[in-house]
């Protein structure tokens, strides 16, 4: 294998290329059980001057917080110090690869790779106090997100993305918490694959995050329609719920479930997929 491997370094490296299709064909590579590759590519100003950031990423099973079986690469040209670079990757990983669950398994086969090689030119970031670098953290976290949420709606079998909102809690990290809670729950999982606007098992995953809160401050909504208010469920129109449900998974589209736990201005997001038959067969089926 190893002898494999080193032979085949000199046509990879003859292969290289900075076009389009050769970054499309390194996320192609990368993939496992994916069923599409994961890139994303943004550009913005810094100080007025252009820089870039891109990445892919690959993960589709055994996907949880503290990152999973996924791999990240990310690239910009902003000139940022290494221990400032460092620090922001570090939050945009908290905000986005560690914010994703498929079906709460991990391995050791993960990590996120960001480098930083300068040559934009653009105003050098030393503080992350700095506008500049609240830019560039602000770039990287969309990055991240997306190349997130792409691995979340690729979960084996699933049919949809599951995108959890969550705001007044106490700060960023306790709705992040909380959010990660819910999006990692089975119930919650097979109920949206069920199309069934179960509010009792979203409200569940929240009073089970370990953190303190007043259920009568609990509100719930799927979509645009209210579950749960001041802590007590609603009447709500149970058909177009299920509807809203259903139209996401034969679409392939995002469920998006808003929580709020009080009136505090912490809020954060996780993301995560239904939970089909079709997981059970093909891990069922799977060996190594």
């Amino acid at each position: 294998m190893q002898e494999a491997l080193l032979n085949s370094l000199p046509k990879l490296m003859g292969s290289l290329s900075s076009t389009v299709e050769g970054g499309d064909s390194a996320a192609v590579a990368i993939t496992t059980t994916d069923l599409v590759s994961k890139s994303v590519a943004i550009e913005t100003k810094i100080g007025g001057t252009p820089i870039r950031i891109g990445g892919m990423a690959k993960g589709s099973g055994m996907i949880h917080p503290n990152m999973a079986t996924m791999l990240g690469v990310v690239t910009t040209d902003a000139l940022v110090t290494s221990d400032i670079w460092r620090e922001i990757v570090r939050i945009s990983v908290n905000r986005s690869f560690n914010q994703i669950t498929v079906d709460g398994d991990t391995s050791t086969n993960d990590c996120v790779i960001a480098l930083a090689s300068g040559i934009s030119g653009s105003t050098k970031i030393y503080s992350l106090d700095c506008y500049e670098a609240r830019q560039l953290q602000a770039c990287l976290d969309a990055v991240m997100q997306g190349l997130a949420k792409s691995i979340a709606w690729d979960g084996e079998g699933a049919t949809c993305l599951i995108e959890v909102t969550v705001s007044g809690a106490n700060n960023e990290a306790e709705a992040a918490k909380f959010a990660r809670s819910v999006a990692s729950s089975s119930l919650v999982k097979a109920a949206v694959y069920g199309r069934d606007p179960n509010w009792g098992r979203i409200a569940c995953a929240v009073g089970y995050a370990g953190i303190d809160f007043n259920p009568n401050d609990l509100n719930i909504s799927l979509g645009s329609i209210s579950l749960m208010n001041s802590g007590q469920p609603r009447q709500f129109d149970r058909a177009a719920a299920s509807s809203y449900l259903r139209q996401a998974g034969e679409t392939h589209g995002t469920v998006e479930i808003h929580i709020s736990v009080g009136a505090h201005q912490g809020s954060g997001k996780a993301w995560g997929c239904d939970l089909s038959y079709d997981y059970v067969k093909i891990n069922a089926e799977y060996t190594t």
